[in-house]
């Protein structure tokens, strides 16, 4: 049964602030999984971490999901779900190949263009209409995005549009967690996501499997609880706010990239990264509704 008006809008809650929130806990999550799983990289295929890192995270999320028992997983729009799970697994192959391919600061930035996409798309498919702050957010969010990676940085190499091409894609799924969540709770939307994501990626396994060492076993079960703590903290975030005003909080995840990027790698940031990065917070905070602020109407 499709929920009633009521029902629908205490799923979709409209609170901004507490959005942001749960999308700077994603952020942080998302990045230190992709500083696992940039250590992971040596030594397996692309396969056996988007694989690994997908059943490690079922794994971890099967205890928050208990109560949802089977009753709680019946739903009526399987094909967003399927939606979901097909761009989602997509964006992760793209974004694993960028990490093994790209510094770990640019492969996450080139990730983190989604939040250039996600406004637009949501914009077309959810008919929600760009807030003036947002765009301004945007904009300035942009601005750091290239000082970061710096103009003629390999921006146009396949590796580097392999890393815009995660963007893309994990905007997309970004959207279709907010289209969900008008029927669905969170909760729902992850579990879905992670059991199709799982199966889905084990099908290449059957030409791609490398056993990994304890080592590699113990990385790729980190990355995978750090993912599935994001994806709870990021699907919640979506769905108390438009993403057209909490997208631009992912941004976060580069002074986090950075700094792991330094503490691992050596890799510092230069007077142009400090410069991008003081670009992305002062977006951020400008995306921050004003107190009593109306959010966006519909177009």
């Amino acid at each position: 049964m499709v929920p009633r008006p009521a029902e629908a809008a205490r799923l979709t809650k409209d609170d901004p602030a507490r959005g942001a929130l749960f999308v700077l806990g994603a952020a942080a999550a998302f990045s230190t999984m992709s500083a696992l799983l940039k250590s992971a990289s040596v030594g397996l295929p692309t396969e056996m971490l988007v694989f690994l890192r997908n059943a490690f995270s079922l794994l971890f999320l099967l205890p928050f999901l208990v109560r949802l028992r089977w009753a709680g997983l019946a739903t009526q729009v399987p094909h967003l779900h399927l939606l979901r799970a097909v761009v989602g697994v997509t964006g992760i192959y793209l974004f694993v190949y960028a990490l093994g391919h790209l510094p770990l600061a640019e492969a996450v930035l080139l990730n983190l263009t989604s939040a250039l996409f996600v406004p637009f798309i949501a914009m077309l498919w959810l008919d929600e209409r760009i807030a003036r702050r947002t765009a301004a957010a945007l904009v300035l969010g942009f601005v750091g995005v290239v000082l970061i990676l710096k103009p003629g940085g390999g921006f146009g190499s396949f590796d580097a549009l392999v890393g815009l091409g995660s963007g893309l894609t994990t905007a997309l799924a970004m959207v279709t967690i907010r289209r969900n969540s008008r029927t669905e709770p969170y909760q729902r939307i992850v579990f879905y996501f992670f059991t199709l994501a799982t199966l889905v990626s084990a099908v290449p396994l059957l030409w791609a499997w490398v056993t990994p060492d304890l080592r590699q076993f113990a990385v790729l079960a980190a990355a995978g609880l750090c993912a599935t703590l994001g994806q709870l903290a990021l699907t919640k975030g979506y769905s108390l706010a438009p993403v057209s005003r909490v997208g631009p909080y992912t941004y976060a995840s580069v002074v986090f990239a950075a700094a792991w990027g330094w503490a691992l790698w050596g890799e510092a940031p230069d007077a142009l990264a400090a410069g991008g990065a003081l670009f992305v917070i002062a977006g951020g905070i400008l995306a921050l509704p004003r107190p009593g602020a109306p959010a966006p109407p519909p177009a």
